[in-house]
């Protein structure tokens, strides 16, 4: 499904990533795991095509998207790459109906019964007329997992998803994410630096200075 081969990636002087190499298979859910400046969430935007690597290949079903123009980089992100970031990133502006529909908007899908689905498939049935700034923290989340999801991408990248909750919200994130990540079989790259989080993946890699550790 994705693999990295001898990724490297620097910003100024500062080497970031070191010559990875990683092959995460489809419908397979990885944690990767490393303290703050380790180079994980850089790996994860790199998968995401939010950067480009200075040298190595990202294959994705068989197409290298390091290659990709402009164009077919912004068509991946859009329709292959479903994000959950830590500060949830919704539009403050706009109810939770609408920061959900966004991703379908772009792809001049209108489908408000699936957006109802999907606002009813994270437990916020009867919520759709509330702003972010209504919501827990929590529910804000599930607003994001939503918004990730809804249309149908291949991968889900999330980056410290629960860095903004407390114990007892990130539990139920966690399940929630694990959950429909499975029953939609999606491939999931979930970047934290807690162990706890970090468990509910098939499988954990480690991060160091840039290198993945055996």
């Amino acid at each position: 499904m994705i693999k990295l081969e001898n990724v490297h990636k620097s910003y100024g002087s500062t080497k970031v990533l070191n010559g990875i190499t990683l092959e995460i298979k489809s419908g397979e859910f990885i944690s990767l795991m490393g303290s703050s400046g380790s180079g994980k969430s850089t790996l994860l935007n790199l998968v995401g095509a939010m950067d480009l690597p200075d040298s190595g290949s990202i294959t994705v079903r068989g197409e290298n998207i390091v290659t990709y123009n402009d164009e077919q980089l912004t068509l991946y992100r859009r329709n292959k790459i479903g994000f959950i970031f830590q500060f949830f990133n919704l539009f403050q502006n706009l109810p939770v109906f609408e920061n959900i529909r966004i991703p379908l908007l772009l792809q001049s899908i209108r489908e408000d019964g699936r957006v109802r689905e999907y606002i009813n498939l994270v437990g916020l049935a009867g919520r759709e007329k509330d702003y972010p700034y209504q919501l827990s923290g929590g529910q804000q989340q599930r607003v994001a997992i939503a918004r990730a999801l809804i249309h149908n991408p291949d991968i889900i990248l999330a980056d410290e998803p629960t860095g903004s909750l407390d114990s007892s919200n990130s539990r139920s994130i966690m399940e929630l994410i694990t959950r429909l990540a499975e029953e939609m079989n999606k491939t999931v790259i979930l970047v934290t630096h807690e162990s706890a989080v970090a468990r509910y993946a098939h499988r954990l890699e480690r991060i160091s200075d840039g290198v993945l550790l055996q």
